[in-house]
């Protein structure tokens, strides 16, 4: 995702941290309350800000239509609407919600608006042409689904094929959990004051939300400290310093040995993917119990990886003995093989990354465990806690802490805006590398890779998953520079290569 910031003030940083919008009202009250900035200029530099942005981003817009509802999101278009008049473009304002309802600093800016001679009309269900519309309908408290005018508004505008700036975030859009309340505008851009909204990177946010940018306000950056943050933004370009250069006395020895079970009849491309990536990765050896039938392909395509048949459960016991980290789950099924194989691997006493089938098996029994990673999808995540997939995409930060609260170690709950939760106080991380062309088979099973391979690298299982989502994600946009659609998981792996090793330097 393309997001643009302008930093805190006192931090050389872009931020970070991401806030529920409540957390986000209570930093506007006390920038009011305790730092004595009015309300007024608050809303003055937000429009301020949505305009430079306005200006930087569609130099050639000339006509301007602005939605404006009757909140405060509505006084920061009134805002925009004055000062692109005062530039000289032609703007229009079309207000949803009772005109009476304006209260305080909208209601001034809208005086403002009026005594500037701009037009200003009610919706009547349909909108007139422009270059650009400025989204200002609904802001972060949005509780219940939009309907009525409200829905026809945001349907006429996403059917209209104008690009629109969201101000603060997507009129429909929760600001809390990323989902769509029963409908939500696509924005081409969204600009995010004050605090970032954890709904903007997670679930229906990334689709809406369009490229964000971010601006303070100004906001001092002592209000910030009354609040622990809701959840972190994470990527490859800031997890990417932790891989430098190797030693020149490196061996193989150095960087662990990762053994993945999967591969039952008809499904060896999911375990010689994971096996695969983790190699890609870095680790030392990587080693691949499965299915006789899938031992000469996986040898001729890759005989890097020491795969080896297992029909009986003994079989398994001393490639168990000589791995670090087992990955368990890609094309693993769910038959008595894969329960035995599983088992087996739970007594082992290693790390584990769990994925795939070996999430349904986990489901099956009560075990909680430090040292593993699960990375389930929704549909895994549901079966998981006994609940719906529509009850984990509303939710989804709050899905992923449940899972890691009830099955330890740390969760990837993946998805547009994969969230990592992990244990102690540390709060939850999104990411925000990855693109919808991932969206097919065998990606997870690169993931399980991945993270196991870092895994067996050494470092705690919060960091492995972390870093490999990121990497995971970051490998799909590298590939998806030839295109999204068509995008394979294998194309990932000589990604994962470059990403890994840091430029060359000749000094």
């Amino acid at each position: 995702m393309n997001t643009q910031f302008r930093t805190l003030p006192s931090t050389g940083e872009p931020p970070r941290a991401l806030y529920t919008a409540a957390q986000v009202r209570a930093f506007d009250r006390l920038a009011i309350e305790n730092y004595g900035i009015a309300g007024v200029e608050l809303m003055e530099r937000a429009g301020q800000a949505a305009w430079s942005l306005l200006r930087e981003r569609w130099p050639e817009a000339r006509r301007i239509l602005v939605l404006t509802g009757a909140g405060n999101n509505g006084g920061d278009g009134f805002v925009v609407a004055r000062l692109a008049k005062a530039a000289g473009h032609e703007v229009r304002v079309v207000q949803l919600g009772a005109r009476e309802r304006l209260r305080g600093d909208a209601l001034l800016n809208a005086q403002r608006w009026k005594a500037a001679e701009g037009a200003w009309d009610d919706f009547d269900g349909t909108l007139p042409p422009a270059d650009l519309v400025v989204d200002a309908m609904l802001g972060t408290g949005l509780e219940r689904p939009v309907a009525g005018p409200w829905q026809r508004a945001i349907d006429v505008l996403n059917a209209s094929g104008m690009p629109s700036l969201a101000i603060d975030i997507p009129s429909g859009l929760n600001a809390d959990t990323g989902c769509i309340m029963g409908n939500a505008v696509r924005a081409a851009a969204t600009i995010s004051f004050i605090g970032l909204k954890l709904g903007l990177y997670t679930a229906d946010g990334p689709d809406c939300a369009g490229s964000i940018h971010f601006d303070s306000l100004g906001v001092p950056a002592q209000v910030y400290a009354s609040s622990v943050l809701s959840a972190r933004l994470i990527d490859w370009r800031k997890q990417s310093a932790g891989f430098g250069p190797r030693r020149r006395n490196a061996h193989k020895g150095h960087f662990g040995h990762v053994l993945v079970i999967g591969g039952n009849h008809g499904m060896g491309g999911a375990a010689r993917l994971a096996a695969e990536a983790a190699l890609r990765v870095g680790s030392g050896l990587v080693s691949l119990a499965t299915r006789t039938e899938h031992v000469a392909p996986v040898l001729a395509a890759r005989p890097e990886i020491m795969v080896r048949a297992v029909e009986a459960v003994d079989g398994i016991d001393e490639m168990l003995r000589r791995a670090n980290v087992i990955a368990i789950g890609p094309g693993l099924g769910r038959d008595a093989w894969a329960s035995a194989l599983w088992e087996r691997a739970l007594d082992a006493g290693r790390p584990l990354v769990v994925d795939a089938d070996a999430l349904h098996l986990l489901g099956d029994g009560n075990v909680r465990r430090d040292d593993w990673v699960l990375t389930p999808h929704p549909g895994e995540a549901a079966a998981l806690l006994g609940v719906c997939s529509a009850d984990v995409n509303a939710d989804r930060v709050a899905i992923a802490q449940q899972i890691q609260k009830r099955f330890g170690g740390s969760v990837v709950l993946k998805g547009a805006g994969s969230v990592v939760a992990g244990a102690g106080a540390i709060p939850p991380a999104v990411c925000r590398d990855g693109n919808p062309g991932m969206a097919s088979g065998g990606m997870g099973d690169v993931l399980t890779g991945v993270v196991a391979g870092l895994l067996a690298q050494g470092g705690d299982v919060r960091q492995a998953a972390e870093s490999g989502v990121c990497l995971h994600a970051a490998a799909g946009d590298a590939a998806a520079r030839a295109g999204e659609r068509g995008l394979l998981a294998g194309d990932l792996i000589d990604r994962l290569r470059e990403l890994v090793n840091p430029a060359r330097r000749d000094d």
